[in-house]
């Protein structure tokens, strides 16, 4: 490794490190061998400052008391922060794990009385945290918890060898944690993002509790907010149009959280009577009324020491990917919005001129809390937009496109402002830690094991039980079986993954087989020609086996309507080309289609143009969306078609899709989305999902050409 410049602090140890005839540093200030129990022990002991180096005898046989390492091991035993391996022998000369060493940390903090006593859990959820000894659990959880530990991706490979690699950040992160006497140990913001009623999922509420619980027992002053997207993806929410959820964020005491896209899925007049209801602030310096704010740009809060004011955003993206129709009066006329313009000067005046007010208003520190995402497809609104684009803002906790990325980039004034967000479901859960100096970082704890953490610990704490209240009554009732698959039904490519490893979704930019699927079901249900779903109302995959109607309210949990309308070919044609303007990259507007075929030819741009607020408004250019065929007939553009679709789609301008508008209603709400895939799955195909969409890809409805054809 090469030795950076550290804090005075850790000079101490790379001192005590150079002093080992085996452990000397190279020209280079590269170290030639590993790590040692003494070595480390004794970095620690010059590390304290404590010049008395114990009276205890040390007791080992294999430390003499006149070597290099007795006078370390004596202080270390004083103050009962090791005891060897319990047969007479310390290993002085054995490679220092990394379980160990968080032992060694631990009680050091215990001796100092700057660790948590008595009965506190911190959830780990790396996936060979069951490698943990028993007699390191508690350690590691405290390491873990202050920052110290992170581990390797999502391992943390307790019984390693501590590499000189890894040693720096430990320790560097062992001096962070450690404060004076009396002085404030700083402030830990925990933020979740895009839970989407996945309170089981992931650390789960209970979770939470359990990592909030443990931070307070540490000595932090801890708050915890949301960014959006909390009340809607899973029955728990569509069935009580988010109230469960809402009440359980009431319960684990949040105190800020923003709207997302998602939280006017229920209509508008039941987010804003759920926000009424809220005893937490939902704010927002975007979200607006006929250009009234409809909360208050930012909040201040005073913790830890400090005034911390916390300013909301919300992606005007929502407008589209939510329902239009939800944002408009009874004339068809928006009179919701977000500051929405094509530059995104609306968006980066509102965070500013709320960031400069909080200042003013008395704030050390302004952390902005966003639901804005780092997709291409939200220019100019997504995180990096915003942050160019502004200035004084400390750090930005970000939602919208259950990414886990951490970020770094310059503002508008070139200072380094860190972006961080927290995936979805519970599977991390983010942080923003404020020291007692004001410098500001932000990460993750993570839960990367299959099994919620709530059943793997057994956690039974208030929200452990007030989620079993909430759940225990519908899950009788979404486990019942509704259909039987022989092959999954997916929503994702079935071989390629991202670079986390991750299955990589592609029903918003290809056919799948849930996508042919969901088509299928509409055009049977309505008896219409042509039938159409859009991918981002297609939400997860069916495993092959039983599929419950649970599983199917997971499929489609927004409960819109099914309907037909009476279109031309040219307004076909028009939405094809509307759906397909983001590929290869995703939109939720792309269609999966029935009782039609098309090619998008992926190499020519995108002839949309869109308005104001992001809905279609003509094509000029020529056209990616090429060859459709209805019922393997060149489709007519003048003739007309029965087409089935959501009402989200057809009549309420969702993702966009304008062209629609004014068509002739032929049958309207015939049934809600969840019940005309049962409907169809347990009778039109008998109960049985087989081997007619067995190809992941589907049955080559959609053909992506990603090259012109050589002349």
């Amino acid at each position: 490794m090469k030795h950076r410049k550290r804090l005075s602090l850790l000079l101490a140890l790379i001192l005590a490190l150079s002093l080992f005839s085996g452990h000397a540093l190279a020209a280079d200030g590269e170290t030639e061998a590993p790590l040692t129990r003494g070595e480390f022990l004794t970095a620690l002991y010059e590390m304290s400052g404590d010049a008395a180096p114990g009276e205890s005898q040390t007791a080992f046989a294999d430390v003499p008391p006149d070597g290099t390492f007795a006078p370390a091991i004596r202080w270390a035993m004083d103050r009962g922060i090791v005891n060897g391996y319990g047969n007479g022998r310390f290993g002085p000369d054995d490679p220092v794990t990394l379980e160990q060493m968080a032992v060694m940390l631990y009680r050091s903090a215990l001796a100092l009385d700057q660790a948590p006593r008595g009965d506190w859990l911190f959830p780990l959820g790396f996936l060979d945290a069951d490698e943990i000894s028993p007699w390191a659990d508690k350690a590691v959880q405290w390491a873990v918890m202050n920052r110290i530990l992170s581990g390797t991706g999502q391992r943390l490979m307790p019984k390693a060898a501590v590499t000189e690699e890894q040693l720096a950040p430990i320790l560097e992160g062992w001096t962070d944690f450690l404060v004076p006497e009396g002085e404030s140990r700083g402030t830990v913001i925990l933020y979740t993002s895009d839970v989407h009623c996945g309170i089981d999922k992931g650390f789960g509420y209970a979770g939470l509790q359990e990592v909030r619980d443990a931070l307070i027992a540490q000595g932090y002053a801890v708050l915890l907010v949301d960014d959006g997207d909390s009340i809607q993806g899973e029955p728990v929410g569509t069935m009580t149009k988010g109230e469960a959820i809402l009440g359980l964020m009431n319960r684990l005491g949040y105190s800020a959280a923003i709207p997302g896209n998602h939280e006017f899925d229920y209509g508008m007049e039941q987010f804003l009577s759920l926000a009424g209801t809220a005893e937490f602030d939902y704010i927002s310096c975007n979200f607006n009324c006929r250009g009234e704010l409809v909360f208050r740009p930012y909040v201040i809060r005073e913790l830890g020491g400090k005034r911390i004011a916390f300013v909301g955003v919300t992606t005007p993206q929502t407008i589209i990917t939510s329902t239009p129709g939800f944002f408009q009066d009874e004339t068809g006329e928006f009179i919701y919005g977000f500051l929405q313009d094509e530059t995104g000067e609306g968006v980066y005046s509102a965070v500013q001129s709320a960031a400069d007010e909080a200042r003013a208003e008395g704030a050390d520190h302004v952390i902005l809390m966003g639901h804005l995402g780092n997709s291409l497809q939200s220019a100019p609104w997504n995180y990096a937009d915003v942050i160019s684009h502004t200035r004084g803002i400390d750090a930005v906790l970000d939602g919208h496109s259950h990414d886990a990325d951490q970020v770094v980039m310059k503002n508008a004034e070139g200072v380094p402002t860190p972006r961080s967000a927290c995936g979805t479901k519970l599977a991390n859960i983010g942080w923003c830690f404020i020291a007692p100096d004001g410098k500001v970082s932000t990460g993750l704890y993570t839960w990367s094991d299959s099994v919620p953490a709530p059943e793997k610990l057994g956690i039974d704490n208030e929200m452990a039980q007030a989620v079993a209240e909430a759940t225990e009554a519908l899950d009788r009732k979404l486990g019942e079986t509704v259909a039987v698959s022989t092959v999954e039904l997916t929503i994702y490519d079935p071989a390629a993954t991202d670079a986390g490893g991750k299955p990589i979704r592609m029903v918003r930019r290809a056919e799948t087989n849930l996508g042919d699927l969901c088509a299928d079901a509409y055009l049977d249900q309505a008896g219409a020609d042509i039938a159409i779903a859009v991918g981002g109302s297609i939400r997860v995959s069916l495993a092959a086996g039983d599929i419950t109607l649970g599983d199917v309210l997971s499929v489609h949990p927004f409960g819109n309507a099914l309907c037909v309308v009476e279109v031309t070919g040219q307004q076909i044609l028009d939405a094809l080309e509307w759906g397909a303007r983001a590929v290869p990259g995703e939109s939720g507007a792309f269609l999966q289609v029935a009782g039609l075929t098309y090619e998008i030819h992926s190499y020519l741009p995108s002839p949309c143009l869109s308005d104001e607020n992001g809905m279609f408004l003509r094509v000029e250019g020529e056209r990616r969306v090429k060859n459709v065929l209805v019922a393997g007939e060149p489709i007519d553009l003048s003739g007309t078609y029965t087409l089935a679709g959501l009402d989200y789609t057809l009549k309420e301008n969702g993702d966009g899709f304008t062209v629609f508008d004014g068509v002739p209603v032929l049958q309207d709400g015939i049934k809600l989305d969840h019940q005309v895939l049962i409907d169809y799955m347990a009778g039109t195909l008998g109960g049985v999902i087989g081997e007619a969409y067995a190809d992941p890809c589907g049955q080559g409805r959609i053909t992506i050409v990603d090259s012109p054809a050589e002349p």
